[in-house]
C-alpha cells in the first residue's frame, strides 16, 4: 500500500495518539461486551486480549444485561442475525445507553439482506458512538449520503474500511493506508476491528480520535503480520502477536495516515 499524501505533522500527531491509546488500553484493560457473529467470537476475543482489553461474549437473556452493565463498551455485530442476538442487543443497549457508555455498530452483510438492513437502520438511529463497515454495507445503510453527512446526521463516527480506511465524524476526516491484502482472507478480521474500536472508545472520550487510533493500530498490526505470514492460515496468528508486541516506535515508523 502507498502512504496517503498529507502534512507530516498530521501523520505524526495521529501516530502519537495511537501509541498513547495502546498504552492506555494496556493500563486500563477495559471490558468490552461483544454481541457478535458466532464465527467471529474466538478470534475477536483474542484480538481484544492481545490489545489489552477484556472480552465477554454472552447473549444469554438471563445475564446479558448484567454483563453489559459491567462493561466499559459494547459491540453490536449483525453477522449472525438471529432472534436470540436481537433480544440480547436490546437488553444490552438499554444498559449502555442509560449509562452513556460507548457502543459500536457493525452492520455485517446488510447489503445482502433487507431485514438485516432495516434493523441496522433502526440501530443507527440510536446514535452509536461509531459505525464500522465496508463500502457496500455503507451504501446500503446511508442511502447514497456521503460519509460526512451520515456521520453528522447520526451524531456518530463513520468508519469505512477496505483497501484503505476512511474515518469521519462529519467535520473531521482521516484516511489510513495501513493494512495487508490477507486481512480480507481471514474470517472475522472486520468483526475484530470493530471490537477494537469499541475498546478504544472505552479509554478515549474523543470518538473520532479513538476510531482512527484503533483502525491505525489494527492496520499496522496487519502490515507486520503480512511481513511474517506465508499464507492466510498463519496470518491470524501473526496479527495477534503483532498487536501484543506493538510499541510506540513501531507505530510512529509505520503509520500511513492523514487528516
Amino acid at each position: 500500500m502507498h502512504a496517503p499524501n498529507g502534512d507530516h505533522s498530521d501523520r505524526a500527531h495521529l501516530a502519537d495518539h495511537a501509541a498513547d491509546l495502546v498504552e492506555r488500553l494496556r493500563a486500563r484493560r477495559p471490558r468490552v461486551h461483544c454481541i457478535t457473529n458466532a464465527v467471529a467470537q474466538s478470534f475477536t476475543a483474542n484480538v481484544l486480549l492481545a490489545a489489552g482489553a477484556i472480552p465477554s461474549m454472552t447473549i444469554s437473556p438471563e445475564e446479558v444485561a448484567a454483563f453489559a452493565a459491567r462493561a466499559d463498551a459494547l459491540l453490536v455485530n449483525l453477522g449472525t442475525f438471529d432472534a436470540e442476538r436481537r433480544d440480547a442487543t436490546e437488553a444490552a443497549l438499554t444498559q449502555v445507553v442509560n449509562e452513556r457508555k460507548p457502543w459500536v455498530l457493525d452492520p455485517v452483510l446488510i447489503d445482502r439482506s433487507p431485514p438485516r438492513a432495516a434493523y441496522a437502520r433502526e440501530l443507527s438511529a440510536r446514535r452509536p458512538s461509531a459505525v464500522r463497515l465496508n463500502e457496500a454495507e455503507f451504501i446500503t445503510l446511508a442511502d447514497a449520503a456521503p460519509p460526512e453527512t451520515f456521520a453528522m446526521r447520526h451524531n456518530t463516527v463513520a468508519a469505512l474500511t477496505g483497501a484503505s480506511d476512511v474515518v469521519t465524524d462529519g467535520t473531521r476526516i482521516a484516511r489510513i493506508g495501513n493494512g495487508h491484502p490477507l486481512m480480507g482472507r481471514v474470517t472475522a478480521m472486520g468483526c475484530a476491528a470493530s471490537a477494537l474500536v469499541a475498546a478504544a472508545l472505552a479509554v478515549e472520550s474523543d470518538s473520532f480520535k479513538a476510531v482512527v487510533a484503533a483502525l491505525l493500530i489494527f492496520g499496522i498490526a496487519g502490515d507486520i503480520a503480512g511481513d511474517a505470514a506465508k499464507r492466510q492460515g498463519s496470518f491470524g496468528v501473526h496479527i495477534l502477536d503483532a498487536l501484543f508486541n506493538l510499541d510506540r516506535a513501531t507505530i510512529v515508523a509505520r503509520a500511513k495516515v492523514t487528516s
